[in-house]
C-alpha cells in the first residue's frame, strides 16, 4: 500500500489545526459563528419545519442560559436531557454549556428501569424532558430520583409539573452573558456508553473534548462541506459532533426526526446535502437511473464490505471514507478524502490531529508492525474518565497516557492501521453499542432462565443482532409460552434495539475451568447461528 503523502491538502491543514489555538469553549466557539454567518441557516429539522440561523441559535443560547439559571441550574449542575430529535436538544445542551453546567443526554427510547439508573448514576438534580416522555418518568419504580420541581418539559405542559422549556426561552435574556465563563477544560458531558461491566458508564467529555472533536472533523473533510445530511439522534455523540462540526465550516445540517434506510437517498436530494453517514443498506439496494448526485462529496462508510467502497463511490458519484471513533476518544483515525488508492482496502486511516495511535501487547508495549494487538489511543482532548469508576479509569488507561480501545488492530509498514474486531463482550447493533451483560441481567430476572449467555450475530442490514442462549429450569423447557414470557419482560425493562431478536435453548453451556461461559465456543458451534433459534421478528423458529 502506498504511504500517506504529508503534502496532501488534508494532511497539511490536520498540522495546521494543532498549531492554532482552540476557543475557550464551544459556546465561544458558536458566538464566533454567529458573527460571521448571522443569517446562516444553522439546523434545519425538516420533519418539523423549523430552521435555526446560526444568529437565532447564539440568542437562544442565551436566553435558555438565562432562564434556567433561575431553575437553580449553574457552573457544575448535572442536568439530564431526555427529548427528541428536535430544537430542545442542542438548545438546550450549548446553554448548560454556557452556564458551565453538565449535560446528560439519555436516549428517548429509555424504559423507567434505564432512565432511572442514569439519573441516579449520574447524579442529575435536573431534567429536561420531552412532554410525551413524562409516562417513562412517573413509571420509576419508588418515584424519579429528580424531584418534580426540578423538571422542564418540553413540548406540551403537563399537569403537576411548573416549569415549561418554551415559556422559560421565551422569558430568557438574549443579552445574557455567564458570570464566569467555562474553560476548555471544564465538564461539558457525562455520556453514557456501554462496556463489558454490565451497565453503561458515563464517559466525563470536557469543551477541550468537543472541540477537538468537531474541528478534527471538519479538517477530515478539508473545511469544504456546506450541507450535511444528520440522521443520527442528539443523545449520542454523532449529531452533537455533526452540530458543531457546522460552526467550524459555516455549514447546514439537515436534521432527520428519525432515521429512515428507505428515504436516505430522497433526502440527499432534496436538500442537495454533501456529506452523511451512509447505512450499508442503503449501498445495496437496486440501482437507480439517479443514484449518482453531483452534489454529493463524501460519504462516511462504516466497517462496509470492501467490495462496497468502489461501487459507493461508482454509483453515487461520491467519495466513500472510513475511519476510526469512539465515545471516549472522538475522532482517532480517518482516510483522507485524496487517499483514492485506499478505497476499498479495509483500512481505517491514519491519525487526525491531537491523536497518536499504537498497536500494543497485552503489557502495553507496540507490537511489530503487521501484527495484531489492541488498538491504543492519546493526546489532547480525550474523555477525563469514566464518572465514579475510578478502577474502570485505571483499566481504560496503559501507562503514558494510552486509552485502550479494546479493540483488535493492525498497523502496516507505511502507517496505516486496520480495524479487526472487537476485545470487548459487546454487540454492535445498527449505530448502537449494547452491552451484552446489561442484557444478560435482565434475562436471568425471569424466573424460568438460570443462566444467559449474550452475543452477536452478523446480520446483513444492521451489522450485528443480538442473541441470546437460555439455560431454563428443566420443567420449562417445553413450555409454549416460555419465548412469549421471556420477550415481554426484555421489552418491559430494555429499550427495543436490546430486546434479543434470536433465543436459542441450551441444556448446559460450555465452560472455562473458572466456570465462566465459554463465548467462543457457542459462536465457532455451527456456520449459522441463526439455525435453531427462535427469531422475535419473523416469529417462528429456525
Amino acid at each position: 500500500m502506498p504511504p500517506p503523502d504529508p503534502d496532501w491538502p488534508s494532511q497539511r491543514l490536520m498540522r495546521a489545526i494543532e498549531a492554532t489555538p482552540i476557543p475557550a469553549s464551544v459556546p465561544a466557539l458558536l458566538e464566533v459563528c454567529a458573527m460571521r454567518h448571522p443569517g446562516r441557516a444553522y439546523l434545519h429539522f425538516f420533519d418539523d419545519g423549523d430552521v435555526i440561523d446560526f444568529g437565532e441559535m447564539a440568542r437562544l443560547v442565551r436566553r435558555t442560559a438565562s432562564a434556567l439559571t433561575r431553575c437553580g441550574v449553574g457552573p457544575g449542575t448535572h442536568v439530564a436531557v431526555m427529548v427528541h430529535t428536535c430544537r430542545h436538544y442542542p438548545v438546550t445542551w450549548l446553554a448548560l454549556a454556557s452556564l458551565g453546567a453538565v449535560t446528560v443526554p439519555v436516549n428517548h427510547r429509555y424504559t423507567p428501569r434505564e432512565l432511572a439508573y442514569v439519573l441516579e448514576d449520574s447524579r442529575a438534580t435536573h431534567l429536561v424532558l420531552a412532554d410525551d416522555l413524562v409516562p417513562v418518568l412517573e413509571a420509576i419504580p419508588g418515584g424519579s430520583p429528580v424531584p418534580r420541581g426540578n423538571v422542564v418539559v418540553a413540548g406540551a405542559r403537563r399537569d403537576g409539573y411548573r416549569l415549561h422549556w418554551e415559556r422559560l426561552v421565551d422569558e430568557g435574556d438574549p443579552s445574557w452573558r455567564p458570570a464566569e465563563a467555562p474553560s476548555p477544560d471544564s465538564l461539558m458531558n457525562i455520556q453514557y456508553t456501554s462496556g463489558t461491566t454490565g451497565m453503561p458508564k458515563g464517559a466525563l467529555q470536557t469543551h477541550r473534548f468537543w472541540l477537538t472533536f468537531s474541528r478534527v472533523g471538519a479538517a477530515q473533510f478539508q473545511d469544504r462541506l456546506r450541507r450535511l445530511l444528520v440522521t443520527q439522534p442528539f443523545y449520542y455523540v454523532d449529531a452533537q459532533w455533526y452540530a458543531l462540526m457546522c460552526c467550524w465550516m459555516g455549514a447546514t445540517a439537515y436534521v432527520a426526526r428519525q432515521m429512515h434506510s428507505s428515504r436516505i437517498l430522497e433526502w440527499l436530494r432534496r436538500y442537495r446535502a454533501e456529506y452523511c453517514n451512509f447505512p450499508e443498506v442503503v449501498a445495496r439496494t437496486p440501482e437507480s437511473p439517479d443514484d449518482r448526485m453531483d452534489h454529493l462529496v463524501v460519504l462516511s462508510c462504516y466497517s462496509f464490505r470492501r467490495a462496497l467502497y468502489p461501487e459507493v463511490e461508482r454509483r453515487f458519484g461520491a467519495l466513500a471514507r472510513q475511519g476510526f471513533s469512539m465515545t471516549e476518544i472522538g475522532c482517532g483515525l480517518y482516510v483522507p478524502m485524496e487517499a483514492d488508492a485506499m478505497t476499498g482496502s479495509g483500512t481505517v486511516g491514519v491519525p487526525v490531529a491531537y491523536r497518536e495511535a499504537m498497536v500494543a501487547g497485552a503489557d502495553g508495549r507496540p507490537v511489530p508492525h503487521g501484527e495484531t494487538g489492541e488498538l491504543c489511543v492519546r493526546g489532547a482532548g480525550l474523555f477525563a474518565g469514566y464518572f465514579r469508576r475510578e478502577d474502570a479509569t485505571r483499566a481504560a488507561f496503559h501507562p503514558g497516557g494510552w486509552f485502550r480501545t479494546g479493540d483488535l488492530a493492525r498497523r502496516d509498514e507505511e502507517g496505516w492501521y486496520w480495524y479487526l474486531g472487537r476485545i470487548k463482550d459487546t454487540v454492535r447493533r445498527s449505530s448502537e453499542s449494547i452491552s451484552a451483560v446489561e442484557v444478560e441481567q435482565v434475562l436471568r430476572g425471569v424466573p424460568q432462565v438460570l443462566e444467559a449467555a449474550v452475543v452477536p450475530v452478523p446480520d446483513p442490514l444492521r451489522g450485528e443482532e443480538v442473541k441470546a442462549y437460555l439455560r431454563v429450569a428443566p420443567e420449562w423447557a417445553g413450555e409454549p409460552g416460555l419465548v412469549d414470557t421471556v420477550l415481554a419482560h426484555c421489552r418491559a425493562n430494555l429499550a427495543p434495539f436490546k430486546v434479543p431478536r434470536y433465543l436459542e435453548l441450551v441444556e448446559e453451556f460450555p465452560r472455562t475451568p473458572s466456570n465462566k461461559i465459554r463465548k467462543s465456543e457457542l459462536l465457532a458451534a455451527k456456520p449459522d447461528l441463526r439455525e435453531g433459534t427462535y427469531d422475535a421478528v419473523e416469529v417462528r423458529w429456525r
